[in-house]
């Protein structure tokens, strides 16, 4: 009995993580040969812009990308090569008080993204993610409020891309 055990302990572990090339637990499927990846400068074309708003996104691009896999960052030649714009920054009211004033305002971020995977070209992608951060119309999204929003709508976005070029979800 312990030696059947050993056996389907066995085929269990083979198929799990070596029968589907690298995995991760973050649900990342990494082709083959794939060891490096690179992130260039995001360009914000948004009417809006906010200072310094484009580095932080590159940042936020490059530690989770960083966190989730075993990918190398380089500046240059990379497997994996992430670019785009920021498109959108924008404040807006989406609730209002009987006396017209803003109730909550929502920032929204959109940034186009092109993806190249150099190892596999059918993998590469172009597309648009976006996410918002609402906050009372009371407050100025400004300081700790304005780190915050930013913070957020990065992590929302960064996690989509990741699951767009690396989970395939």
């Amino acid at each position: 009995m312990k030696k059947y055990l050993k056996h389907i302990a066995l085929a269990v572990f083979s198929l799990t993580f070596l029968g589907c090339g690298i995995y991760s637990f973050t649900g990342a499927s990494i082709p083959a040969g794939v060891t490096t990846y690179q992130v260039n400068r995001f360009d914000n074309t948004a009417l809006l812009v906010e200072p310094g708003l484009e580095r932080d996104f590159k940042l936020a691009l490059e530690d989770l990308i960083q966190n989730q896999t075993n990918l190398n960052l380089v500046p240059s030649g990379g497997d994996l090569v992430y670019e785009g714009e920021i498109t959108e920054y924008r404040i807006s009211p989406t609730t209002a008080t009987s006396d017209q004033i803003a109730a909550q305002n929502r920032l929204t971020i959109s940034v186009s993204l092109r993806f190249f995977n150099k190892k596999k070209e059918e993998d590469d992608l172009e597309q648009r993610f976006s996410f918002f951060y609402d906050y009372p119309g009371t407050d100025q999204l400004v300081g700790t409020q304005k780190t915050i929003a930013h913070e957020e709508i990065f992590e929302r976005i960064t996690q989509d891309i990741f699951n767009a070029t690396l989970a395939k979800w």
